[in-house]
């Protein structure tokens, strides 16, 4: 619209400059034709009317002057139309802010709101903890196990891993078992005479089976790495039966947990200071506790929860026997001063396969049972005189059992010994060391005469010297 304004002002100031001049019409006879000519004629600026043509005259000065006005006319409708367009530009982008900035407070809103929820949801969650530390802690019992011979004066108590307190004071050796047992422990803390009636001998290379004389510091071959090896058991076939599993082979369970159900093979003791096993063999059962032992090319354990002994074949990773321990405690009835739910502890030494329990009958005192190493049958069976529960742990040497007095305590003694022939028993003082405070198990390895225990995540192994006797056969 605004060009056709600016065309029309343009023909107005043309159309006012050709008024100016003057036309004139003119006719004629040819001479040449002998018709009438007609002839129009208009004035131009090189005529004698325009006497200052070509030197800006005053209708030059007038042109100027239209073309002057028209210029800023168009320029005045232009700036305005420009205007507009900038008026309307800046109130798009007004509007366009404002929509963020409103579009930003229901943000600002909605997350408000939603930090009054959490810290609502924060309070109630802090009362409710709060609630749950007052209220007094309910465990349910275990249900009773369905061994028909079971205890009638024994019940399961929590299924939890049992662990006594460290004891900072060292276990008081058993009371005196015979009369002259003072004369038997100065006999062994001089190591020259004899002990019980049994001649020892100095020979140092003595292989032979006889009565234990002394034992030397702990090596430590590795640490376990997990929390589940705080207790465990760990040993060395005495008599493996062959292939894939041979005497080098070293076998550990980590005892810590409900479920124990893993068995570990080892090349040999460089693979297990690497920790690297060979193999690691699913159990049928739950093991329970640290009294496990492997014997013959079979792991013999005791079933959790319950008086149960099992024979598993390590070739054919099979149950070979399984077979109760008549009227043995179980799962804390008797177990050894550190806890652990040790009431049933399996040792090997040069006789065979033994386990080392207690009953209601024997009111707490060690029983000895000596095992079929194949259908787990009890042959015979020794009552002692000392407390299960007020020895550390203990072990099997040429038919003789021997007991640690503390499991903590860093220089402490294997306090006691009963011997199987005789049925006979000793107060002794063989010293004896728990390097890392913390003994959970004891085992005796006839093949190689070594100590095998568990010490606070510590493997260890004790070498032990033994003396001749003149009464074993």
């Amino acid at each position: 619209m605004w060009f056709r304004l600016a065309v029309g002002l343009c023909c107005l100031v043309l159309g006012c400059q050709g008024q100016g001049r003057s036309a004139s019409l003119r006719r004629a006879n040819d001479d040449f034709t002998g018709r009438c000519q007609y002839t129009f004629t208009v004035d131009s600026p090189a005529e004698s009317s325009c006497p200052q043509a070509g030197a800006g005259g005053p209708e030059d000065e007038g042109v100027r002057t239209r073309l002057t006005l028209l210029e800023a006319l168009v320029s005045r409708l232009m700036g305005e139309r420009g205007g507009v367009a900038g008026e309307a530009g800046l109130r798009t982008a007004e509007e366009e802010e404002e929509e963020k900035v409103s579009q930003l407070q229901q943000d600002k809103e909605h997350l408000s709101r939603q930090v009054q929820d959490l810290q609502r949801r924060l309070e109630e969650l802090t009362v409710e903890t709060e609630q749950l530390r007052q209220r007094p802690c309910h465990q349910p019992q275990p249900p009773r196990l369905s061994t028909p011979d079971i205890d009638p004066a024994f019940q399961l108590g929590s299924g939890a891993f049992q662990e006594m307190k460290a004891e900072l004071s060292e276990v008081p050796a058993p009371p005196q078992i015979q009369q002259g047992q003072n004369q038997a422990i100065t006999s062994t803390k001089a190591q020259t005479t004899s002990i019980g009636g049994l001649s020892l001998s100095d020979d140092s290379g003595f292989i032979g089976c006889g009565v234990l004389v002394s034992v030397q510091p702990p090596v430590t071959h590795r640490k376990a790495d997990s929390i589940t090896g705080k207790y465990g058991a760990w040993f060395q076939d005495p008599e493996p039966l062959g292939p894939p599993y041979g005497p080098k082979t070293v076998w550990r369970i980590d005892a810590v947990g409900k479920e124990v159900k893993q068995l570990f093979a080892y090349e040999d003791m460089e693979q297990l200071i690497r920790g690297f096993p060979m193999k690691v063999l699913p159990l049928p059962d739950a093991v329970e506790s640290t009294g496990a032992t492997v014997y013959r090319g079979s792991l013999y354990y005791q079933r959790r929860l319950s008086r149960t002994l099992i024979r598993y074949d390590v070739a054919t990773e099979s149950v070979a026997a399984r077979m109760d321990l008549p009227h043995a405690g179980f799962h804390g009835q008797h177990p050894y001063s550190w806890g652990g739910y040790t009431d049933i502890d399996l040792a090997v030494d040069e006789r065979g396969l033994w386990a080392i329990y207690s009953t209601s009958k024997a009111k707490g005192a060690i029983v000895i049972a000596k095992l079929d190493p194949e259908s787990l049958e009890v042959t015979k069976t020794w009552e002692t005189n000392i407390r299960k529960n007020t020895v550390a742990n203990g072990f099997m040497v040429c038919g003789r059992l021997y007991t640690v007095a503390s499991y903590s305590l860093p220089n402490t003694t294997i306090s006691y010994m009963f011997d199987t022939d005789t049925n006979q028993s000793s107060g002794i003082s063989i010293p004896f060391n728990n390097r890392y405070h913390y003994n959970s198990m004891i085992d005796y390895n006839p093949g190689n005469k070594k100590l095998y225990a568990w010490d606070n995540y510590h493997m260890v192994t004790y070498d032990v010297k033994l003396a001749q006797s003149d009464s074993i056969p």
